[in-house]
């Protein structure tokens, strides 16, 4: 598998790393808290196209690939972006393939005139939890029994405050639903809606373990003690080494995830869970040991570092642990059951 950028996805790399550098910095994430989203920086994004690259030509979108948007969110993940830029583009992808059921909702998301996101777990007990964007978006889509739901996200909606500092709410389920399939075909088109979520999640996971082995290395480089740089002992250059070992190799399983939706269709559900597990525990690792090398100032709210500590926990527990995520890949290889 060659996993070289051609020369357009290098400059489609490069075009969002220029916009989360100059729209999503330290100041700008803290900004953003508690909310977790900066409308400044999703008109930025939103401007570029990003919601219409996840639509299907044939639904009057762009057609990117699965592997254009993992690109996409690496970067996303590497800038902890306060935008739903992940929910927000699978949502898109769920409408544009449900045809004329979704046709109004999928109009307004391409026009910008709603948010449309989506919700990696099904209810319970009549409610969506831990939805990713559920506290500013306008409509969320979801699995409710064996209906495929557009559920409205109105003054119901009941805000999660976390750490992580994300546009999470509890969404009720009303009777207000509306209803893009039914039976198998909404199993299916939720359970590949899932796997890109889970894919594109586990790229920006990636993203955001790679930049935080860059901070401590940066670091280490100018902190020093007993007249070294502290990056010379192997206490710090060791771990520090394993997570960025780890970082390139989540990296690794999440493009590879990507490409199956092409090129190994039979193994997407098990590439994607498993690109999620690795890359969650990966970031969670990455993040804790940079923050403990900066010290006493990585603990403090001033540190960026921690802005990367606490997102990479929020954003894969909207979902679940990489437990949770490797009962799917079980799932998928030997039929068990899976969430």
């Amino acid at each position: 598998m060659d996993l070289s950028l051609s020369v357009e996805q290098q400059q489609l790399v490069d075009s969002f790393a220029a916009i989360f550098a100059r729209d999503s910095s330290p100041d700008r994430i803290r900004a953003a808290e508690p909310s977790g989203f900066d409308p400044k920086l999703w008109h930025a994004l939103r401007s570029t196209g990003v919601v219409e690259m996840a639509v299907d030509e044939s639904a009057g979108g762009w057609g990117a690939s699965e592997l254009d948007l993992a690109l996409i969110a690496e970067q996303c993940g590497r800038a902890v972006a306060s935008a739903p830029l992940i929910e927000a583009q699978v949502a898109a992808r769920v409408l544009g393939r449900c045809g004329d059921s979704a046709a109004g909702l999928l109009a307004e998301a391409l026009a910008g005139g709603k948010l449309v996101g989506f919700a990696p777990r099904t209810p319970r007990e009549g409610v969506l939890e831990l939805v990713p964007s559920g506290g500013v978006a306008d409509a969320v889509v979801a699995l409710v029994g064996d209906h495929l739901v557009a559920v409205p996200a109105g003054e119901d909606r009941r805000t999660v405050h976390n750490l992580g500092s994300l546009p999470l709410a509890d969404l009720p389920l009303g009777d207000e639903l509306s209803v893009l399939a039914v039976g198998a075909d909404a199993r299916r088109v939720f359970d590949g809606a899932l796997d890109l979520w889970l894919t594109l999640t586990a790229a920006a996971l990636a993203g955001a373990a790679r930049r935080a082995v860059e901070m401590g290395a940066d670091y280490a480089k100018q902190r020093r003690a007993f007249g070294s740089a502290i990056g010379s002992f192997q206490a710090v250059s060791h771990p520090l080494a394993d997570s960025a070992t780890a970082a390139d190799g989540a990296r690794l399983l999440a493009l590879r995830a990507a490409c199956a939706f092409i090129d190994e269709p039979h193994r997407v559900t098990e590439l994607a869970a498993m690109a999620f597990a690795f890359a969650y525990e990966s970031a969670r690792d990455a993040t804790q040991r940079s923050l403990h090398i900066h010290g006493g100032y990585g603990f403090g709210m001033e540190g960026d570092i921690q802005l990367y500590y606490r997102r990479v926990r929020g954003w894969a527990m909207t979902y679940g642990d990489s437990e949770v995520a490797l009962d799917r890949v079980a799932g998928a290889r030997y039929g068990a059951v899976a969430g």
